[in-house]
């Protein structure tokens, strides 16, 4: 049987641009020829590249890394957290208390809190980012002392590590939200000076004035600092609801809700539709994930200016991180 036909326009992936091709996990409607998408938790593991188990070769590299970098990577907690583990005795390297600044291999047994973990290294780890529609009502953290729905209850089970955000939205936001494997992969795409862009559509309680645009535009004041909008355009509505699209190009807690405040406008809904050159497809529903493709990866962190960071990986398992 011939494949579908796609219809003028149709897109494969969420990046843009380079056009690429994302594997859909669950949708409701396959006539346009599109994959189907999944429920969150039940994503498969995508096809491997790069040799067996996707791992990515490096000749001549010695497998040694410094262990809080090694468990920071793996979505342990920061390397800052992971070193007072260390210090606090919550962490062992072949049934002996480790030390600030030891350096593991291939071969050496973790545990944290008594439990084996296994590590993999620059050379085996498969670079994975998954895209995950959150609704509201859920929380990005993993402890709660309220007890809240948290996103992480939603994504596919890991082997040997655990999926690190990539951002956040707050409790009563919607919208992208990505997902890595690899701690220094969520710090470039989060750190200040990527100034990867992040659009949102926001529904407000009433109109913006075009002084009250000028302002957000040009700059607002906030406890932590002044804050503008890189674009603010209409995006309709009718009553007492208007839509706006946003743009910012850094992460600050709450950022958009406090913008809309500062002058005197309240936001009603707040969604993320972008972050950098992924756009959130329509078919990826409230509450599913999808996972990019190892050439989306690739074209997402080079798009992003973290391109070197496949190049980098093995480099720094050998170096002293400070």
């Amino acid at each position: 049987m011939p494949a579908p036909r796609k219809r003028p326009g149709q897109r494969n992936s969420p990046l843009r641009p380079p056009a690429a091709r994302t594997r859909a996990r669950r949708g409701p409607d396959l006539s346009d020829g599109a994959q189907p998408a999944r429920p969150a938790g039940s994503l498969a593991r995508a096809p491997a590249t790069g040799g067996a188990r996707g791992r990515r070769a490096v000749p001549g590299v010695d497998a040694s890394i410094k262990l809080h970098k090694a468990l920071a990577d793996a979505g342990y907690g920061s390397r800052r957290e992971l070193e007072e583990w260390i210090s606090a005795g919550r962490v062992s390297v072949n049934a002996e208390p480790a030390h600030v600044g030891q350096r593991i291999g291939t071969h050496d047994k973790v545990r944290v809190n008594g439990k084996l973990v296994h590590l993999r290294f620059a050379d085996e780890r498969r670079l994975r980012i998954l895209l995950y529609h959150k609704p509201e009502g859920e929380i990005v953290s993993r402890d709660d002392p309220q007890g809240r729905p948290s996103v992480f209850e939603k994504l596919p089970k890991m082997r040997g590590g655990r999926w690190i955000a990539v951002g956040r939205l707050d409790f009563n936001s919607c919208g992208l939200l990505l997902f890595t494997n690899d701690g220094a992969v969520a710090d470039r795409l989060m750190h200040p000076r990527s100034e990867i862009e992040r659009e949102y559509a926001v529904r407000v309680v009433g109109e913006l004035s075009l002084d009250n645009k000028q302002r957000l535009t040009e700059g607002v004041p906030l406890e932590d600092g002044m804050a503008n909008f890189g674009r603010l355009v209409d995006g309709g509505g009718e009553g007492t609801n208007r839509w706006y699209r946003v743009t910012i190009s850094e992460g600050r807690n709450r950022e958009v809700r406090r913008m809309f405040e500062a002058v005197g406008v309240t936001v009603s809904r707040l969604m993320r539709v972008r972050y950098g050159p992924v756009s959130m497809p329509p078919r990826l529903k409230r509450g599913m994930v999808l996972e990019l493709e190892p050439g989306d990866v690739a074209s997402l962190l080079k798009l992003t200016g973290s391109g070197k960071v496949l190049a980098e990986a093995a480099a720094d398992s050998q170096k002293t991180e400070e």
